[in-house]
């Protein structure tokens, strides 16, 4: 008969929105457990090279000032690389996460294909009795302390409920609990040229126009799309007969 999964990392992500291919990642948080024990923890703010959201504040607590001095997300990959090894991924909602991390790593050109459990299917699927499958009101059934919308914090608690689903519902449901592939496809995107910079550059002179992005951490894509808008906003303050 086969086990439940015990050797993998919870990870859990906050980010500045809800879109991997034009948010950005401002933490990281993730337990790696051996056995059914937490084994080693990794946590780290990353800088997002843009302001942070007020909603994304307000929920998390996580301000712009605190990301200054933090690392770029190139940074903390290799890293968190050597922290996960090959370990299947567990978390509430794990694809949302995968998703940003597939993109970022992506990015770098380092591969990153990995196996998840995802606890809020598993939610969905044995607690079908509770309204809401949120984390913390999960996490608040079973009793599970947790200080939610904090990377380390959802990542410890998604550990332990984990654990509790298993207790409860692993006998009888082995291919429920059983990792799988994590799809998402991510295309590379290059870093903003130097063309893209210094034409930005200009249009924020010509306009008046205090970027909130840093222009040195710019996708090529998100610097075309800036450039468009930009120039759809303010135009035809050149040719204003059109």
């Amino acid at each position: 008969m086969p086990e439940a999964v015990m050797d993998y990392v919870c990870v859990d992500l906050e980010t500045t929105g809800l879109r991997p291919k034009l948010d950005k990642i401002i933490e990281i948080g993730a337990v790696r457990v051996k056995n059914g024990e937490i084994e080693d923890t990794f946590g780290t703010f990353v800088y997002p090279g843009r302001a942070v959201p007020e909603q994304v504040t307000m929920l998390t607590g996580i301000t712009g000032e605190q990301l200054t001095d933090a690392p770029v997300i190139a940074g903390i990959l290799p890293g968190f690389l050597e922290f996960v090894g090959q370990l299947p991924l567990v978390g509430h909602r794990i694809l949302f996460d995968y998703s940003f991390l597939k993109r970022a790593f992506v990015n770098e050109k380092i591969p990153f294909e990995r196996n998840g459990i995802d606890t809020l299917k598993l939610a969905r699927k044995f607690l079908p009795q509770l309204e809401s499958k949120r984390l913390a009101d999960v996490c608040a059934h079973y009793g599970i302390a947790i200080r939610a919308h904090r990377a380390q914090e959802d990542a410890r608690a998604s550990h332990f409920l984990y654990q509790r689903l298993c207790r409860d519902f692993f006998e009888g449901n082995e291919k429920e609990f059983a990792a799988v592939p994590l799809l998402y496809k991510a295309k590379r995107e290059g870093p903003v040229t130097k063309a893209q910079r210094q034409r930005l550059a200009r249009l924020c002179e010509q306009y008046g126009v205090r970027l909130e992005q840093d222009p040195d951490m710019l996708t090529k894509n998100e610097a075309s799309r800036l450039i468009d808008h930009i120039l759809a906003a303010f135009g035809s303050l050149q040719n204003p007969g059109k």
